[in-house]
């Protein structure tokens, strides 16, 4: 596919997302089931904080999640020295919220950090991410340097054997994944299976060996025990960084869920493209690690005024 075409159809998707009214495809899927008990819930129209307690309330609460005294990570995306209006970060609003929420489910440390690809303490700075966690009670720390990582086996992967993670989620009792929803040049879109290329030291090895294939190899080391795709704000051309405000939809939508290949599937389904087209997805469920078939999953969909 020619650069200008594949560019087209990344824009195309993501602004059929914005478009499509309620659920998209996702409405098509999806068994009933009581509050507390659904695998996947998604809202939209509500401000992020309000859709992200809808979510919470129809998965059972963050104390199903967190319990006292455990040590939680929450791994938003903080790659980009860009504002909250870019949509190249996650929502700080978002994370004020589920840092709080950890802690009034009884958490005894909830740590927020990324590896950033611009310099670090001005994506932390200038993302507003740092300043809404940290008001929150959560301990921020850098992802900058390699002293930080230890090396790890990745006991299921293909072509990503062993990598460097952070100290902070080898710590962590909970993993918490927030990724933002956003256009990605090479893996089409960006959601909570890439997300997690933040907590490896060696993105680089990533990109020169099947990068998709890396992304869905790493969750046989350690996958999320809940991932929340903020999708308030979706970046539709030009990611992962984006250019101006132009390249910004304003969804307000919000996934989560605890099987991160499905939340990754209901989001791609939601906006405008089929899970099976995305190639890490497609993997990760060939491989067994959660699945993109949503048909036999209960599903809640929640549409705010």
């Amino acid at each position: 596919m020619k650069r200008r075409d594949f560019l087209i159809k990344g824009a195309g998707l993501s602004l059929a997302g914005a478009l499509m009214p309620g659920f998209g495809g996702l409405n098509a899927v999806g068994l009933p089931a009581e509050e507390g008990n659904y695998d996947l819930v998604a809202v939209r129209g509500g401000e992020a904080v309000d859709m992200f307690e809808k979510a919470m309330d129809a998965l059972g609460g963050m104390s199903k999640f967190v319990k006292s005294g455990q040590k939680v990570l929450v791994k938003p995306n903080i790659g980009w020295d860009v504002p909250p209006e870019r949509a190249g970060n996650t929502n700080p609003d978002l994370i004020h919220r589920i840092v709080k929420s950890c802690l009034d489910a009884g958490a005894s440390e909830v740590v927020v950090f990324d590896h950033t690809c611009d310099q670090w303490d001005r994506c932390y700075r200038n993302s507003g991410l740092e300043d809404a966690a940290r008001n929150a009670g959560a301990k921020v720390v850098p992802g900058n340097n390699e002293s930080f990582y230890k090396e790890v086996s990745v006991p299921g992967g293909v072509k990503l054997k062993n990598t460097k993670v952070h100290r902070d989620l080898m710590d962590a009792d909970v993993f918490i994944n927030v990724p933002i929803l956003k256009h990605h040049g090479s893996t089409t879109v960006s959601l909570a299976m890439k997300n997690l290329m933040g907590v490896v030291w060696d993105r680089g090895f990533y990109h020169g060996n099947d990068l998709s294939q890396c992304i869905a190899d790493f969750l046989t080391y350690r996958k999320p025990d809940l991932n929340i795709i903020d999708g308030y704000r979706m970046m539709t051309r030009n990611g992962p960084r984006g250019v101006s405000v132009s390249d910004v939809a304003d969804l307000k939508a919000l996934i989560a869920g605890e099987d991160i290949v499905a939340v990754d599937a209901a989001a791609t389904l939601m906006f405008g493209e089929k899970p099976e087209n995305i190639k890490h997805i497609r993997l990760a469920n060939e491989m067994g690690l959660g699945t993109m078939n949503l048909q036999n999953l209960s599903i809640k969909r929640v549409k705010m005024a």
